[in-house]
């Protein structure tokens, strides 16, 4: 979705306009009308599909909240889980059956996240799951100008339009709204706080970043590099820490007050999860091909290089002013290191945090480009991936009548729209690594 520059015809905005118009009808059907029937009739083959697809993962939240209020019932114990089994996939799941979900459905989030949202469980779940889409849907459209805000990029209304479409009409997004995921919530919070530190109300920034922790995989690295930065310049900066840690402490004091021992229990829960859900997309897709024997090791060397790199880089950018290319280019690859590090592989709702990444290398193309070819053949790569799914799923639904069923639903064909879903945050984090090498060699700033 890259903004006219200049020469650009005038007509380029209402082309681009059209055809992201097809290319999101297109996704939006594929994945409406063929991935999630097809996904739910696999889920009924096993004997695993519940009465609640829909909103599946805010209902964890949803009936954790109604026995919290009702009961007082830890959100955390095996009773509280069974409980979310048996909604979600209508009887308990049994690890030895390989038809089985390997996601045990256990309460993830911190306590705190039940009383943030404990309104919810006044109301039956039927209801909630569409208000929750309701809010999400518009959260997530918000965020797209509220992250061009914050880069200072003021795009007409058809190149919006276009941005928030594909945004909208992605695989990340459209996985996050079916499931009522709060990683789309938290991506909201985070653009929002990013923005109010922009206009220098640290406060606020502060406020927002903190509730981001319902999700903390999702903002850790982001956060420890926002903290750094604002110890940076004290007396300036300073009222982010006082907002950030003034309401964790009102936010860990309530939950405490609530539930004594939570966060015993919330990282045992979290332990856990690593043993049973998808690593790392660094693992999956990196360190795999190698074997079970090397997997392991190698992937634990490129999680723990990439971490000490998103380290030295938040400290050695600490002092970048909040609207440097320092600090953009600090933020996005932090974010973008954590979808490929820190996040579990079938995470896919939570990629929307590679959305100011994207907007910074499009904003930035002339730079990211460079002179040499390497860049260049990668930029093309970068945007075929991203495109494709639009691209792959109108060819898709066109192509349909001519293939026989058996053809159309193998998993080779069938599945084409969401193969990229795992290589775009490593292409991502590839043309960061080009954009900082080139923006240092050009000492270039954000206009």
């Amino acid at each position: 979705m890259p903004a006219p520059g200049p020469g650009t015809r005038a007509f380029s905005s209402t082309l681009a306009l059209c055809l992201a118009l097809i290319g999101a009808a297109s996704f939006l059907f594929y994945h409406q009308a063929l991935f999630v029937p097809r996904a739910e009739a696999a889920r009924s083959s096993r004997g695993v599909a519940g009465a609640y697809s829909f909103g599946n993962d805010f209902y964890q939240v949803w009936l954790s909240c109604r026995e919290l209020l009702r009961n007082h019932r830890d959100p955390y114990s095996r009773e509280m889980t069974q409980e979310i089994q048996e909604g979600l996939y209508g009887r308990l799941l049994d690890r030895n059956l390989t038809g089985d979900p390997i996601d045990q459905r256990a309460f993830p989030y911190p306590a705190y996240t039940d009383l943030l949202l404990l309104p919810t469980a006044a109301l039956p779940f039927e209801t909630v799951r569409i208000l929750v889409l309701c809010a999400l849907l518009t959260l997530s459209i918000a965020s797209v100008p509220i992250w061009l805000q914050a880069l200072g990029w003021t795009l007409n209304w058809k190149w919006l339009a276009v941005a928030v479409l594909l945004t909208l009409c992605s695989y990340p997004a459209l996985e996050g709204l079916f499931a009522g995921q709060l990683g789309l919530l938290v991506a909201f919070l985070l653009a929002a706080s990013v923005l109010s530190l922009q206009r220098g109300r640290f406060l606020l920034a502060g406020v927002l970043l903190a509730l981001t922790t319902m999700k903390p995989q999702v903002t850790g690295l982001a956060i420890f590099y926002l903290l750094l930065w604002s110890l940076h310049q004290w007396r300036a900066r300073r009222a982010l820490l006082i907002g950030f840690f003034s309401t964790m402490l009102l936010l860990l004091a309530t939950s405490l007050a609530v539930l004594p021992n939570w966060i015993q229990s919330w990282t045992h829960t979290v332990l856990a999860y690593r043993h049973y859900t998808p690593p790392p997309l660094v693992t999956e897709v990196l360190t795999s091909p190698l074997g079970p024997r090397f997997s392991g090791p190698a992937s634990l060397v490129l999680i723990a290089l990439s971490l000490l790199i998103a380290i030295i880089l938040s400290w050695r950018n600490r002092a970048a002013d909040p609207h440097s290319f320092k600090f953009w280019l600090t933020l996005t690859t932090l974010l973008a290191i954590t979808t490929i590090t820190i996040l579990q592989g079938l995470a896919v709702y939570d990629h929307l945090i590679l959305i100011p990444a994207i907007l910074l290398l499009f904003r930035r193309r002339n730079i990211a480009l460079g002179t040499t070819r390497i860049p260049r053949v990668l930029a093309v790569v970068g945007i075929l991936i991203l495109l494709w799914p639009w691209m792959s799923a109108f060819a898709l639904i066109a192509l349909r009548p001519f293939f026989a069923a058996s053809t159309f639903n193998s998993t080779a064909i069938f599945s084409l729209p969401v193969r990229t879903a795992a290589s775009l945050p490593f292409v991502v984090l590839a043309l960061l690594a080009f954009l900082w090498k080139f923006s240092l060699e050009s000492n270039s700033e954000l206009a």
